[in-house]
């Protein structure tokens, strides 16, 4: 976008004093990703490389000893990440399910100084038939969302959950709640709006966006904030589209199309509703009267405000490309102004590296998690190979005017996974310390799974 300077810099000026200061932001782009390092070495509980040499790293809790404290209890997969936001206590726990073929849930206590008693499955894996849990958010009302990123034809899951005793539950003891008015998909972000309309997506090659609208949007628990609502998916243009991997970005006006009435139930003749009564979010968004937007593996969602208040809803696309070439790079960031409709792309192979000045090309592949920082900041975390090219990038946008198009601004490889075989997962920014960040070690080649805390302030 163009500026005057005296717009740009009165819209960085408030843009600042919309945020709280971190550290973050203080480091020197990497200008390649990590080297491997020994599969069960020493140095997988400290994997990554980090922009800033004075920032420091640690592990926090591993697979291995849970697994060693209560035999069985860990299966593995860690994924995304959230902590009690709201609430006594606020901040003190992280929450994190496991993308398994056992599904469950494990709470880490960050005011609990014991190694090896800070953790605790509170949904044991398989409870409910629980399956690779992806989705991790806290509501607004203070408990926890997650859900399963697993959806096709004649499957069962496809489920959101909310555990409702998330701070409170003991070992195995999670309360977990299945939300049926929301339709079926294959799970992975999940966003609250200042509305406390739910966001999320189906993660698939032709997967949509979806947004749930609570009846009783300030509703005190998850039973009537989901006892009534509508859904609808988002449709780009006249829809029907499949971003694919080897065309343009999905951009231009877009709009809300139901496909649930407004009370949570099937639309006749529209909304494809399956035996146990739940409705199909994937092939109703296809349905020839709704026409969903299809995108290439939307994965994760992120929310940013701006100065004014208008609200951002960023999403990945992790296989999208304009050549079905991933050497040269693969997957787009988008971003919807959700008061506008109006879709943009915000990063993709063509944005500037700022460790090089040109284009970050394959630099940037297979983008999967989104993460904001105090400050506002978005964050790319890559679903690639650790030890190889797994990395995640800082989006610098110095205005916070929702491109990377300005003087200065661009991507920059912030951190690089050494840890073999595994992804970095659930990047997430404590929001009681601007200066504290968390990411797992998923599915690594030594099958030990690990939490790591990185600090901007040594």
């Amino acid at each position: 976008m163009k500026h005057t300077i005296i717009a740009a810099a009165a819209l960085l000026a408030s843009a600042s004093s919309a945020f709280a200061a971190t550290e973050f932001g203080n480091f020197t782009p990497l200008t390649s990703s990590a080297g491997p390092i020994a599969v069960n070495g020493a140095g997988e509980a400290t994997p990554l490389t980090l922009g800033n040499s004075n920032w420091t790293q640690k592990t926090l809790a591993d697979r291995a000893t849970q697994n060693t404290v209560l035999p069985g209890s860990n299966s593995g997969s860690w994924d995304m990440i959230t902590a009690n936001e709201t609430g006594p206590q606020a901040g003190r726990y992280l929450f994190m399910p496991f993308e398994a073929g056992s599904g469950g849930v494990q709470r880490i206590d960050l005011w609990d100084s014991n190694y090896a008693t800070r953790t605790t499955t509170i949904v044991a894996p398989g409870t409910s038939g629980f399956v690779s849990g992806d989705a991790s958010r806290w509501t607004p009302w203070g408990s926890y969302l997650t859900g399963e990123e697993s959806w096709g034809a004649g499957s069962s899951k496809g489920r959101l959950f909310e555990v409702t005793n998330a701070t409170t539950a003991t070992t195995n003891g999670g309360t977990l709640v299945q939300h049926s008015i929301l339709p079926r998909v294959s799970h992975e972000g999940l966003a609250f709006d200042k509305s406390n309309a739910l966001y999320f997506v189906d993660e698939l090659n032709g997967g949509s966006i979806y947004k749930y609208v609570s009846a009783n949007p300030n509703a005190t628990n998850g039973h009537d904030y989901f006892a009534a609502g509508q859904t609808f998916v988002l449709r780009v243009g006249a829809g029907g589209q499949f971003e694919g991997n080897n065309g343009p970005a999905i951009t231009g006006a877009a709009s809300w199309i139901a496909i649930t009435q407004a009370n949570g139930s099937a639309i006749a003749g529209v909304s494809t509703v399956l035996n146990d009564g739940t409705i199909d979010g994937r092939a109703t968004a296809d349905h020839a009267s709704i026409l969903g937007t299809g995108y290439n593996r939307p994965e994760d969602l992120e929310i940013q405000t701006l100065a004014d208040g208008r609200e951002l809803v960023y999403f990945a696309t992790t296989d999208s490309d304009t050549n079905a070439n991933t050497t040269d790079g693969r997957s787009r960031i988008y971003h919807l102004h959700a008061p506008t409709g109006e879709l943009e792309l915000f990063a993709d192979s063509s944005t500037i590296d700022l460790a090089t000045g040109l284009a970050v090309g394959g630099g940037l592949r297979n983008a999967d998690n989104l993460a904001i920082d105090a400050e506002g900041t978005i964050y790319i975390i890559e679903d690639r190979d650790g030890g190889v090219d797994d990395d995640i990038w800082y989006a610098k946008d110095i205005n916070k005017d929702g491109d990377l198009n300005d003087a200065g601004e661009g991507l920059a490889r912030w951190a690089s996974n050494g840890t073999q075989a595994s992804e970095l997962t659930g990047l997430y920014f404590s929001k009681t310390n601007p200066n504290v960040a968390y990411v797992n070690v998923q599915h690594p080649a030594s099958g030990n799974d690990r939490l790591i805390e990185i600090s901007a302030v040594p």
